[in-house]
């Protein structure tokens, strides 16, 4: 059963939700919704990243559920501004999911499904369309993300009893899982010498980090629920994933080695997948924060990465969500 909220927050949503109504499509402001809120865990001023005193660029791919069904999930993009929005996928009768952007901003790397238990990975030209399918039959794939040079793409593969982080080229071929990485989401540090994933190897699920040659692994966060995606800031310093139970997730930032974690996010929004900015100034996420408990209710928000400046991007009757940024 979906968590309830107290009621003062209930009142917020609604009151939101209805101011909601009357704006049109596209990018929407909302800066002063983070003050309103009133996050319950504030960022301190001492260990806050700075934040980018320029508007957001780049583009941010994601998961558009068209037709309101997951089986027939497509891949969308817009523009950092909200505008621009359109879908890149075309197979109606198909889920796509776990979009990520390539280092140079031409293509998007997504998997899609081919039959039961197969899952495939694909990229996208994003000017063109032209699509290019890059496995064949390893098994059930999602996640997958380019690495910083732009020679390797990391994804899950999963079993009916583990999951594992795997490599290969960017073309595809030479697959091969990462020694000691079993989990799941996994994401490359800017200079792509580190990957950093969800895993419950021991127990809970916390993030690790591990070399591509399966070295160095690390356990990198210590927060309670942790559910998966994370990304990594392009200087290497700060990490974002999100924490808490259905219905009540938030969005977190924390310094690269998981020292200071805190919350990013206004509570109240079952806010997570967050992915950051090409000049890590902002992290988008998907939230509930205008119809909190709809299944067909979450858009695409993002926020500075100081935790002002709140703004929701999508605004459509379906569900929005995954986004991952690029430039």
């Amino acid at each position: 059963m979906k968590d309830r909220m107290n009621r003062p927050v209930q009142i917020l949503i609604l009151l939101l939700a209805a101011l909601a109504c009357g704006i049109p499509s596209g990018s929407t402001p909302t800066p002063d919704l983070f003050a309103t809120l009133s996050a319950a865990t504030p960022l301190s001023v001492d260990a806050t990243p700075p934040a980018s005193a320029n508007e957001p660029t780049g583009k941010i791919a994601f998961v558009c559920q068209l037709f309101k069904t997951q089986a027939s999930n497509q891949i969308c993009i817009v523009n950092a501004d909200g505008s621009g929005f359109r879908r890149l996928t075309t197979n109606d009768n198909r889920q796509h999911y776990y979009p990520s952007i390539s280092p140079d901003g031409t293509s998007v790397v997504y998997a899609a499904f081919r039959e039961p238990n197969i899952y495939e990975i694909y990229e996208i030209h994003i000017d063109s369309g032209e699509v290019k399918q890059l496995t064949d039959r390893l098994g059930n794939l999602n996640g997958p993300e380019t690495s910083p040079d732009g020679s390797r793409i990391a994804f899950k593969l999963s079993t009916a009893d583990s999951n594992q982080i795997w490599l290969m080229n960017r073309d595809g071929t030479n697959p091969q899982p990462v020694p000691n990485a079993s989990g799941w989401d996994p994401t490359w540090s800017p200079d792509g010498a580190y990957i950093l994933f969800a895993s419950d190897m021991q127990g809970a699920i916390q993030l690790y980090r591990i070399k591509p040659d399966g070295s160095e692994l690390l356990k990198v966060s210590d927060l309670p629920a942790i559910r998966g995606r994370s990304d990594w800031s392009p200087d290497g310093s700060f990490i974002v994933t999100y924490s808490g139970q259905p219905w009540n997730r938030d969005v977190y930032i924390m310094n690269a080695d998981g020292s200071n974690p805190r919350m990013l996010t206004p509570p109240g929004g079952n806010s997570q997948g967050p992915s950051i900015s090409p000049d890590g100034g902002w992290v988008a996420f998907t939230s509930y924060f205008d119809l909190y408990g709809n299944d067909h209710g979450c858009e695409i928000y993002i926020i500075r990465s100081d935790g002002t400046d709140l703004r929701r991007l999508t605004n459509n009757d379906y569900c929005d969500y995954q986004p991952r940024w690029g430039p």
